[in-house]
């Protein structure tokens, strides 16, 4: 009998132990006796929101767990426990991730089940995680590769297999170094390894190698993943395939620094390895010879034999020039008939010398163009730095002057620049005095050429050209004596007598009832002589009563070029007031897509060397068409220029440029002739603001 208090007390602390682990527990434990609880511990009551009590009071457990019957019922079918995952159902409504185990057990004459609940939520993220981060890996087009801490390979994603041409089998156990292509340094490797040491993370672009022996470029990032230690567990390197981005990027370089027609440098790169030769000539105390050379006759060549067969002998030109020099020397074409070439590393004028002789004898050899024949001449100047000047305008200014002394002296030939060409500076002075006669007696007159709608045929507005009505030299063409206006500084007085007169005559077809909008170039020279006043402009404008969005601007990629803040204040002022903004000559510049978005332009104006040749397939239509879907995407309205015939204008219709420009619709012509090509047009003034018969005017009565 005495040992029957302390079975008794054995027996409560092991039951007060066994609910002490049942309390404390990670796990929820609760007593289910006749489908409703008879216990819970503090953990349960934690996964389900309830408190202890309201859960003995449950009288429906399908609340908590949705599959409880289903639970219960594989308990049924003669098993002593049952283990399953399944989802509880917590106070506040959000379902949890569970693990329960059942256990059938009796307690006396008790018929219990005995419930542990373990919260796997976590572990589900988890696997969800690893899950998605498994899908991502083997579904997405960038390429992953996973290394140790050397670089050798563990594992590839299919896009690594298909960017490079290796699958897993050809390059695990082997290091990265097997697609090197080889044109990175040692020491661009170097650098890298240095950075992943020290940050554990590298980006940047290289060149590799695919299977097949192509090269192809990446924008390549690795990153580091480390053990608790501290050591490097593994390297993940992500890359894409950046290949057709470095080509449009090379593309884009070689047309902002390459003429288009010949492929030689064009006149910005000109100027940079000009710069870069004076630059090495100081460095070094060397010398180096700047040449310019100009095509004698090959206007006429043009004119008679028209321009394709005058691009041909430019091209085979621009060849020949090449052949005469070095590969360290630079040729490049300025412009038109214009050509440079920078001699560098000069250690006596005879090499010079040989190379002068050498461009006369084969420009001057006759030229094979299709099935004509034709033969140029050059005419060469020559300058020596640092011997002549010191900066690159008096170089290229001396260079200039020594090539029209070589044309004052009979052309086919070569001479130095001398201080002593004051014949040449005194032409050039009376040149200057020409023009500003030419201002003074209002020897300029203003040509206009249409604008057409090519899908109505109705004028969309007029472009206004200058010409000079010379009394001894007849019509003089803009390219004769603009270039020298903008070098002299004439050109700011030019430009506003071209302004005020295209105003003029803006008004008096706005008096008549002609509703045209008229486009004014306005050359660079002119901005930076601070020849553009925008307040005055737009004074003369609103003084002439004919609204301001009926002008267009056109200026060149050129001005572009140099990011000054005026210009570009100046360009807003003007486009805020009203006036339009269109780019002329695309194309044939930078061209370049920042400036597109940097300046407040409303139109591109394709160049007439792009139209020019427009055929079915051709390169220059696919230049075209990726100029009008990017001016499309950009919002900007399209005009091509040069149309002379009906199949350049349908391959544009059907590139989707509406506007188009040239012979096929008429050449420049005077204001009087212009009103006979209106009349003959049946083109009628707008009677009205409110005329809606705009499809036979072929004229715009609003700015919309």
């Amino acid at each position: 009998m005495k040992s029957q208090p302390k079975q008794q007390a054995r027996i409560a602390k092991q039951s007060q132990f066994l609910l002490n682990l049942a309390n404390n527990g990670l796990v929820g434990v609760g007593v289910i006796d006749g489908g409703r609880f008879s216990f819970v511990n503090r953990r349960l009551a934690m996964l389900t929101g309830y408190d202890r009590r309201e859960l003995r009071g449950l009288q429906d457990l399908g609340a908590l767990f949705p599959q409880y019957a289903l639970l219960v019922e594989q308990l049924a079918c003669g098993q002593t426990e049952y283990l399953a995952e399944t989802q509880l159902i917590q106070y506040s409504g959000q379902r949890l991730d569970v693990e329960v185990c059942l256990i059938h057990t009796f307690l006396g004459d008790r018929d219990l089940i005995v419930l542990f609940v373990l919260d796997i939520s976590l572990r589900k993220r988890s696997e969800s995680s690893a899950q998605l981060a498994a899908l991502v890996y083997e579904n997405t087009s960038e390429g992953m590769v996973i290394t140790d801490a050397n670089g050798v390979v563990i594992d590839v994603n299919p896009a690594f297999t298909e960017i490079t041409g290796y699958t897993l089998s050809d390059i695990v156990g082997r290091s990265m170094n097997l697609i090197s292509s080889g044109r990175q340094s040692p020491h661009f490797y170097k650098k890298m390894w240095k950075q992943l040491q020290e940050t554990g993370r590298w980006q940047g672009e290289l060149w590799n190698r695919r299977k097949n022996g192509e090269e192809y470029a990446e924008r390549l990032t690795i990153s580091t993943c480390y053990n608790e230690d501290g050591s490097v567990s593994r390297r993940i390197g992500l890359f894409f395939d950046i290949t057709d981005h470095k080509q449009r990027e090379e593309e884009f370089w070689r047309q902002a620094n390459h003429d288009h027609l010949t492929g030689l440098p064009n006149r910005q790169m000109f100027q940079h390895r000009l710069q870069e030769a004076m630059k090495l000539a100081r460095k070094y105390e060397k010398e180096f010879a700047l040449i310019f050379l100009d095509l004698d006759l090959f206007k006429d060549v043009n004119d008679t034999l028209g321009h394709d067969v005058g691009n041909l002998l430019l091209k085979e030109a621009s060849q020949r020039l090449l052949s005469c020099v070095r590969d360290t020397d630079t040729v490049a074409r300025i412009g038109g008939d214009e050509f440079t070439v920078i001699v560098t590393d000069v250690p006596n004028q005879t090499v010079v010398q040989r190379i002068c002789e050498d461009i006369l004898k084969k420009i001057a050899q006759p030229y094979l163009l299709g099935e004509n024949t034709a033969t140029v001449s050059a005419s060469i100047g020559v300058t020596m730095y640092p011997e002549d000047a010191k900066d690159a305008g008096e170089l290229l200014k001396n260079a200039d002057m020594a090539m029209y002394a070589a044309k004052d002296c009979g052309r086919n030939q070569y001479c130095f620049f001398l201080p002593a060409m004051s014949e040449a500076i005194r032409a050039r002075m009376l040149f200057s005095q020409s023009l500003q006669t030419a201002i003074a007696e209002n020897q300029f007159v203003l040509y206009y050429q249409p604008i057409v709608n090519m899908k109505t045929g109705a004028v969309d507005r007029f472009e206004a050209l200058i010409r000079w009505h010379h009394p001894e030299l007849g019509l003089v063409l803009p390219s004769e004596y603009i270039p020298f206006a903008e070098d002299s500084g004439l050109i700011v007085d030019i430009g506003q007598w071209v302004f005020e007169a295209a105003v003029a005559q803006a008004k008096k077809w706005y008096e008549q009832g002609y509703r045209f909008r008229l486009s004014i170039n306005v050359s660079p020279a002119q901005f930076y002589g601070d020849g553009v006043d925008a307040e005055q402009w737009i004074a003369i404008l609103e003084a002439s009563r004919v609204p301001l969005c009926f002008f267009v601007i056109e200026i060149t990629e050129r001005l572009l070029l140099d990011a000054n803040p005026m210009i570009t204040e100046t360009l807003a002022r003007l486009r805020e007031a009203g006036l339009r903004i269109a780019l002329d000559d695309f194309g044939t510049g930078f061209s370049s897509l920042t400036y597109l978005k940097r300046y407040p332009i409303d139109f591109i104006k394709i160049d007439q060397s792009f139209v020019r040749h427009l055929a079915p397939y051709s390169e220059d239509l696919a230049l075209c068409e990726a100029m009008i879907v990017m001016a499309q995407k950009l919002g900007l309205g399209v005009i091509a220029e040069g149309i002379e015939g009906p199949q350049q204008e349908a391959l544009l219709l059907a590139a989707g440029c509406t506007y188009g420009q040239g012979y096929l619709y008429s050449r420049p012509v005077p204001v009087q002739e212009l009103e006979r090509w209106l009349a003959e047009r049946n083109i009628r003034p707008v009677i009205s603001s409110t005329n809606k018969d705009q499809s036979t005017t072929g004229q715009f009565p609003n700015c919309t």
